[in-house]
């Protein structure tokens, strides 16, 4: 996914540009790091506790221009507008949160409006339209058959959260002024695969063929998450 998001930023802004980025749900802030060691201004949103003091430890890692780089604001993703000023961002990401909202529409919308003209929108969302895949693979045909019907699902920390379908988000994204540029899929191949079964000397390889796979029909329609980038007109 972070090779996808560089891949959208290159093709939309000057090389060398200084980038203003809100992440939005940013978690530990791995992606908020990562752009802010490559020189663009970062301010990351979160109202996880336990995540906000882990990013905070991770920051405080770095070096100090690094640091002066990126921002952490406590809050909700749907209150942007509290915050922040329409306009004032160039690249927002919304990463593995909208599956956590019941009622996504509020936040899309507050995204859009903290988009800059031309400005990114970069979403990570559960696929609503293979939720039957991973218990097909396990041979759980029971929880394959039910998987069809619905957008809402078991993730692994056993929470109940819901998915996006590709067609419903590409409608709303061209609602809310910040259309569908292009998309890719993630966790292909890998979705059932225990984090220990890819030996470092492989990691390459499986990345070169999960790149390969997310921006390739049809395998990028059955990934287990979504890469949707709008662009704001």
């Amino acid at each position: 996914m972070a090779r996808q998001l560089d891949e959208q930023i290159a093709g939309r802004f000057a090389v060398g540009r200084r980038l203003r980025v809100l992440d939005v749900g940013m978690g530990e802030g791995t992606q908020a790091l990562r752009l802010a060691r490559a020189g663009h201004q970062v301010t990351g949103v979160e109202r996880d506790a336990t995540m906000i003091a882990a990013a905070r430890e991770a920051l405080a890692g770095q070096p100090e221009g690094i640091r002066e780089r990126m921002r952490i604001v406590e809050g909700d993703g749907r209150d942007t507008g509290v915050h922040f000023l329409p306009g004032s961002f160039d690249v927002v990401l919304c990463h593995g949160v909208l599956m956590y909202v019941e009622e996504p529409d509020p936040l899309l919308a507050g995204l859009a409006r903290m988009l800059a003209p031309g400005g990114l929108l970069s979403l990570v969302v559960r696929n609503g339209d293979a939720l039957a895949l991973r218990p097909g693979l396990h041979g759980d045909w029971a929880g394959a058959l039910a998987a069809f019907d619905t957008v809402t699902y078991r993730n692994r920390l056993g929470l109940d959260v819901r998915a996006d379908r590709l067609a419903t988000l590409t409608a709303k994204l061209a609602g809310i002024g910040a259309p569908l540029h292009t998309w890719y899929g993630v966790r292909v191949f890998t979705d059932t695969a225990p984090d220990a079964a890819v030996p470092p000397d492989g990691l390459e390889a499986l990345l070169a063929a999960e790149e390969r796979a997310g921006r390739t029909d049809p395998y990028r329609s059955v990934a287990a998450l979504l890469h949707l980038c709008g662009v704001r007109g």
